[in-house]
């Protein structure tokens, strides 16, 4: 979505660069093709055309500023790889703490299983459960329907 962002407005930047007109600074250099500069409200995009890299540069008077646009999913995946780091973490430290309980060597941690192994276990209801829970539907299907026939009787109809 963000790629999809940036991409929108780098093409109406680019299409806005052959309107505007040259400034009394000279905008920051494309160094041989290796940035594309596209014209925006307040200065310039840059994408650096090797690395992908998004940057918005400014005229402050004294000279172009550029300053890289945040890129949001290598934040993400900072955050995940620092999370799953801490899973493994605490996963090892629980299985140390419960070989520890139950007199068992902390030699040998738990593996982490695989991404197929995974799988989430969802316990289904006793048969008890489901006849409650059905009851209760019943009932209040039941008091849903006389609820409206005694409204239908009440406006005689005109509902």
């Amino acid at each position: 979505m963000m790629r999809t962002q940036h991409a929108v407005s780098l093409f109406c930047a680019i299409s806005l660069l052959g309107i505007v007109g040259a400034s009394a600074q000279s905008m920051p250099d494309s160094e041989n093709g290796r940035y594309t500069l596209s014209a925006v409200k307040d200065g310039v995009v840059r994408l650096d055309t090797r690395t992908g890299t998004v940057s918005t540069c400014t005229d402050k008077g004294s000279g172009w500023a550029c300053y890289v646009v945040p890129d949001e999913r290598a934040a993400f995946d900072t955050e995940i790889g620092r999370l799953q780091k801490e899973n493994e973490a605490l996963k090892t430290q629980l299985a140390a703490q419960n070989g520890a309980a139950t007199g068992k060597s902390a030699d040998a941690p738990l593996k982490p299983k695989s991404d197929g192994e995974r799988k989430i276990e969802i316990p289904l209801p006793s048969d008890r459960d489901m006849d409650r829970m059905m009851s209760t539907v019943e009932n209040a299907w039941r008091r849903l329907v006389e609820m409206a026939g005694r409204l239908q009787r009440d406006y005689g109809g005109r509902i």
